[in-house]
């Protein structure tokens, strides 16, 4: 991985972009925590990081409060981390007391399409932490070894062979199958293709757009059905799930920033400032200075 700079130019989240430093042509890399730890210098330990890559993290020894989008997450080993693109996080936390893992990292575009590893690979909300049971963690730790060894084997010579790429993608859509055999990784967010079109937009789209009409015109339904597959998926309507997703990205400028909320009210696509303070205060039950103030205090 690589820091390719502010995130949207905003100091203090630290924009990461993926790099393979053994195969720059590789979507994928597997390292120890360790060694990742090793190649990174103090600043980049003690800020937030927002990776365009997904990070699998499975914790063998030590333990550690890892920070996701503003929930910390305990780790101890047999715990499983799914950071996906996008998400706001601090992997190098003060609070890591002798924590070695299992790092998986790659691109959306390494595995392959599969229908049943489609959901983990979306944008859909899914687990960002579980402690695995010791059947689940045995057969998670034996992929993910699998995974190492031939990743060492593609990238020890010249080059990375095609037949090497191809059987790496192969282990890495085995270990992503386990993971959507595991308690709570699959529902019916899974299988609802609108919800998940509706998900991808509304990544693409929150700071622009707030209507949830607008949204249904882009995927292709009318409101009433929109709002049918996002509750069916969620239990929250497609409005309130708008909201949510753009009171998240306030929380991540206003803590992990220095901003001006004007700045920040803009970037999110509110005319007035005002009316991004009294979003935010009834979104949160906070003003923005006042939870600013609360998380960089």
């Amino acid at each position: 991985m690589v820091e390719s700079g502010q995130a949207d130019e905003a100091p203090g989240i630290a924009a990461v972009g993926f790099r393979n430093p053994d195969r720059s042509r590789l979507g994928l890399e597997v390292v120890r925590y360790s060694q990742l730890t090793g190649r990174v210098s103090d600043e980049t330990r003690t800020r937030s990081h927002r990776p365009d890559f997904h990070l699998l993290v499975l914790t063998t020894a030590g333990t550690a409060q890892v920070t996701v989008d503003f929930v910390s997450r305990p780790c101890a080993p047999g715990t499983l981390l799914h950071i996906r693109p996008g998400q706001v996080h601090r992997l190098f936390h003060p609070s890591v007391d002798g924590m070695e893992a299992d790092l998986v990292l790659f691109t959306a575009a390494f595995p392959p399409r599969l229908d049943r590893i489609a959901p983990l690979l979306s944008h859909l909300p899914g687990p960002v932490a579980r402690q695995l049971a010791d059947d689940e963690y045995a057969g998670i730790a034996r992929t993910m070894d699998d995974l190492a060894t031939e990743y060492r084997r593609a990238t020890a010579g010249p080059g990375a062979p095609g037949a090497a790429a191809d059987l790496l993608r192969l282990l890495l859509a085995t270990l992503l199958v386990r993971m959507t055999l595991l308690p709570g990784d699959t529902g019916p967010a899974a299988s609802n293709d609108l919800f998940r079109r509706f998900r991808h937009e509304l990544d693409r789209s929150y700071a622009t757009t707030r209507g949830a009409a607008d949204y249904a015109a882009r995927v292709g339904c009318s409101p009433r059905t929109l709002n049918r597959a996002c509750q069916e998926a969620t239990g929250r309507t497609a409005k309130a799930l708008i909201d949510a997703q753009v009171a998240l990205e306030a929380k991540r400028l206003l803590a992990h920033t220095d901003l001006p909320v004007a700045t920040v009210s803009r970037r999110l696509g509110f005319s007035e400032p005002t009316n991004f303070g009294k979003f935010f205060v009834r979104e949160t039950g906070s003003t923005p200075g006042a939870f600013r103030a609360q998380e960089q205090g």
